[in-house]
């Protein structure tokens, strides 16, 4: 039976502040570069208040792979908290605009928090510096899982970002029983360093027990299997899942499918922004899967995607994927 939907994501939904910085400004200001850290409400807001300018974009590491996936022509829906505010109504209008189902009940305006918003501070080097106040995101829970979206979805793609509390647990964990009882497949993203470090064990766990498909960085992975060594953590991942994928920045991917470990260079781009970069390359990838291309295809697919997000200010594609994937891809 043909599902609804090919891709449901469940992560943080938030708005993206972006703003050029110094490596100087992080050091003063006391934010570490090219991590993700969490703050309050009044601290996000004095970190960007001594700027002029800033872009704001809807964002949120799962949302931004959804909607990367949504301009490919693949059917998506979303789960992810926001509450009926300025920025809160201006992510569900960007992903209805983008024909991505979204139905996750607003927060009400009475809730004192507010729509989760992440603070970029982009370095002349391109690395992204995140500095995150959950808000309302942080509220997502079983409630908000039901059981007819995903049941008509073929995967769900859960982000790791947004495990973080008792709540978003349980919601997790919803939503994987939901989807092993109706064979959905489960993808997952480690989402960063930080994240591998709050929830090592419950990540293992899951990915041992639930994961079809993961997600991560170089960093991420050795992390999570505790080696310095790349190989010795892709071979230990790659009995955990059926199919592995790490980034390793600009020289591309490794991808195991038990078979094989393959590795999918990448082209050397001008990097003027890196966030979203990982968002991005998910969506290719899952959209060569989806289409049931190779690995190595699903890779160029999904470096050529990171390669584009890179090369501007956001985590949106600006240039048609799917024309940069004819273009650049021999079938």
């Amino acid at each position: 039976m043909k599902k609804r939907f090919n891709v449901l994501g469940i992560g943080n939904a938030m708005v993206d502040i972006l703003i050029k910085s110094t490596e100087e400004y992080l050091s003063k200001n006391d934010i570490k570069k090219g991590v993700m850290q969490l703050v309050n409400l009044k601290r996000s807001q004095a970190l960007y208040s001594n700027f002029g300018s800033e872009t704001e974009v809807p964002g949120g590491s799962g949302a931004n792979t959804i909607y990367g996936l949504a301009t490919l022509g693949i059917s998506t829906s979303y789960i992810g908290k926001v509450k009926d505010d300025f920025l809160g109504n201006q992510f569900r209008s960007d992903l209805l605009n983008a024909n991505i189902h979204y139905a996750t009940q607003l927060s009400s305006k009475k809730t004192t928090a507010e729509t989760g918003r992440c603070v970029v501070f982009i370095t002349p080097d391109g690395e992204r510096s995140m500095n995150t106040y959950l808000g309302v995101t942080e509220h997502l829970s079983e409630d908000d899982i039901h059981t007819d979206n995903i049941r008509q979805s073929e995967w769900i793609y859960l982000e790791g970002y947004r495990f973080d509390g008792r709540d978003s647990e349980l919601a997790f964990a919803k939503a994987i029983r939901i989807a092993k009882a109706h064979s959905c497949k489960i993808a997952l993203t480690l989402s960063d360093p930080f994240c591998v470090q709050r929830h090592i064990k419950a990540f293992k766990r899951i990915i041992h027990n639930d994961v079809d498909l993961l997600f991560c960085n170089e960093a991420e992975l050795k992390l999570l299997y505790g080696t310095s060594n790349l190989e010795d953590a892709i071979r230990t991942g790659s009995k955990d899942v059926q199919i592995l994928v790490c980034t390793i920045a600009e020289r591309g991917a490794v991808i195991s499918n038990k078979e094989n470990i393959i590795s999918v260079p990448t082209k050397k781009v001008t990097v003027l922004d890196t966030t979203g970069a990982g968002d991005l390359f998910a969506a290719g990838f899952l959209n060569g899967i989806i289409k049931k291309k190779s690995i190595k295809i699903c890779g160029h697919m999904g470096n050529l995607a990171a390669s584009e997000i890179i090369s501007h200010l956001g985590a949106r594609p600006r240039t048609n994927l799917k024309d940069l994937f004819e273009d650049n891809i021999t079938p």
